[in-house]
């Protein structure tokens, strides 16, 4: 997840989402026995998983063991995983011994380059390289966790395969994060590779560990739940010069920061956020290499949030007019690549499928713990899948009981804390929210 903490909705935002109808509202199934059954069987393994995926973390892309203990996994539960889709993702189909829906249960796999900062027995010390650089990797976004609780969760299924109805197809998938710079992977490329040519589900699920919601709570909403997510390239290109003679060149460095500083107001200044959410975030900047030299150019990148298309088009065009008017105001000249890769569009639940299921939620951990987030900046590239089949994301509250979950460590924090009571929680939830469905039920 593209991670961002959540934004107070305005009462306009309210449109956005459909009410429940009255009968998911006043009617709660109870918790199966199954689930509480599968919970109590499968709790240590999923632990287990999730630490060891924990301390063995890889980059997006690069999901490589990980991958590999997914399938082996998946093999010592008598199924046959499909492998190398999209250069490491994994698939299995659990076929029931009656007849019934398809659906698709999704786990993202990829960690982040973060150094943790965690002092726990099974913390990552693993190093990689990341934009040409040697950096920490962590799974600082809780995927360790959806890949041990999608195990978890096959296990449990392939336990009652004889009195499932219908098929399940088990994705977990690599580089959600965002691939490499030059490099296609993700769920897009799961997708265009071929993941629904030979099976497709009339309805898929996926969750998501969060720090902004405590443990035992569960969120989800219909309609819009987080936000399109764009990424941009700037590069102002000056002219090299001493230090001690800066009149001598043109400062890209200056240049740069008055970029940085005037592209602050396209938000504030020049989009109507009474409608809806943005955001323009600048998360790196590079240039120079001596505290004597002027460079001759200065990089950065950056992120782009939005919820509405003519919006997101909009913030496209005003980045680059002010990082082109205003380098060239300094003498310098820009790359403008804007947005520079294709980005994950609006992540929409399914209004009538969430409806459905929503009451699937509240059997697992009560009515009064699933709650309704607002808006959320964050990104998933779950939204592909949503494009193409009705489907329903929802979070799991991962912060302990006794830490406010405004001010704990944030998802893609080096310092971020998942309280493994969350592994529980996520397990049954989406195998109650499974079994439901292909039941027929909620």
């Amino acid at each position: 997840m593209r991670h961002a903490r959540p934004l107070a909705l305005s009462l306009l935002t309210a449109a956005l989402c459909c009410a429940l109808p009255a009968a998911a509202q006043d009617i709660t199934p109870a918790q199966r026995p199954e689930v509480v059954a599968a919970s109590k069987a499968v709790q240590a393994q999923v632990v287990d998983w999730r630490r060891h995926f924990h301390q063995h973390p890889e980059l997006s892309n690069r999901e490589e063991q990980t991958a590999r203990r997914v399938a082996e996994e998946l093999r010592k539960l008598g199924l046959q995983p499909r492998t190398g889709i999209a250069h490491h993702g994994v698939t299995a189909i659990i076929t029931g011994g009656r007849p019934g829906p398809r659906i698709a249960l999704r786990a993202d796999m990829d960690a982040l380059p973060v150094t943790e900062r965690n002092s726990l027995p099974f913390a990552s010390k693993a190093t990689a390289t990341y934009r040409g650089e040697t950096v920490g990797v962590m799974h600082a976004c809780g995927h360790d966790a959806h890949t041990g609780i999608l195990l978890g969760v096959a296990k449990s299924l392939v336990a009652m395969q004889d009195q499932l109805p219908g098929e399940v197809m088990l994705v977990f998938q690599p580089s959600e994060e965002g691939a490499p710079a030059g490099e296609e992977g993700g769920a897009s490329l799961m997708l265009e590779e071929g993941l629904f040519a030979d099976f497709k589900p009339e309805a898929m699920f996926g969750l998501h560990v969060f720090s902004s919601i405590p443990v035992g709570r569960i969120g989800v909403r219909q309609g819009p739940l987080m936000a399109a997510s764009d990424s941009f390239n700037l590069k102002v290109i000056g002219r090299q010069t001493h230090g001690s003679r800066p009149w001598g060149g043109v400062d890209p460095i200056v240049a740069m920061a008055d970029v940085i500083g005037t592209a602050q107001t396209i938000v504030s200044r020049r989009t109507d956020i009474s409608k809806l959410p943005a955001v323009v975030t600048f998360g790196a900047i590079k240039g120079g290499i001596r505290y004597n030299i002027i460079p001759d150019d200065v990089e950065v990148v950056g992120t782009i949030r939005t919820f509405d298309e003519g919006m997101r088009q909009k913030i496209f065009a005003d980045l680059k007019n002010v990082a082109t008017h205003v380098a060239a105001a300094h003498g310098a000249r820009v790359e403008a690549n804007v947005p520079d890769s294709d980005g994950n569009p609006v992540t929409v639940n399914d209004p009538a499928l969430t409806a459905r299921m929503t009451p699937s939620l509240k059997a697992v951990v009560g009515a009064d713990n699933v709650i309704e987030p607002p808006l959320q900046m964050g990104a998933e590239d779950f939204s592909f899948y949503a494009r193409e089949v009705p489907s329903m994301f929802f979070f799991v509250g991962s912060t302990a009981k006794g830490t406010d979950p405004l001010t704990a460590p944030s998802n893609h924090s080096p310092e971020f804390m998942l309280d493994e009571g969350a592994l529980d929680v996520g397990l049954r939830a989406l195998l109650q929210v499974t079994l439901d469905y292909l039941h027929g039920g909620s």
